[in-house]
């Protein structure tokens, strides 16, 4: 008769192996979690921008309070992001600065707008040399 079922040797391998993949790949989702979430609130930034060029050719102005543009464009909250709009350096309501700022798992990220589609990245962990005059959406990336 047959011995059936696994030795301790074999389970021992079987287990290591499990964690050698699990160590590789647990990072690397990590990442991609990271760069989607980064994506959700650039291009939330990219809309909220177009509507506010809507509301600009409707009204002649991005807003009539310092602390909100528009039809409310910019001020939401997300699982990961907090948005928000003011007029920015144009200090009137002829500019906007529409921002993205981390939290929970995404805090330290920040990312923003204005009315000339200057897009910036203020906040990135690990990223040296900011603001940078871009999004950056992955870690040692750079304009």
């Amino acid at each position: 008769m047959k011995n059936r079922g696994f030795t301790l040797i074999e389970l021992v391998v079987a287990i290591a192996v499990v964690g050698i993949l699990a160590a590789i790949a647990l990072p690397a989702y990590t990442q991609h979690l990271k760069r989607a979430r980064i994506t959700e609130a650039t291009s939330r930034l990219a809309s909220d921008r177009v509507r506010l060029e809507q509301f600009y050719q409707d009204n002649k102005n991005y807003g009539a309070s310092a602390s909100a543009c528009g039809d409310n464009t910019g001020s939401a909250s997300t699982s990961y992001f907090d948005f928000s709009c003011n007029w920015g350096s144009a200090a009137s309501n002829q500019g906007f600065l529409l921002t993205a700022t981390g939290k929970g798992s995404m805090s330290g990220h920040a990312f923003s707008v204005d009315q000339d589609n200057n897009r910036k990245t203020t906040a990135f962990p690990g990223a040296s040399g900011l603001p940078k005059n871009c999004w950056i959406t992955s870690a040692g990336e750079s304009c």
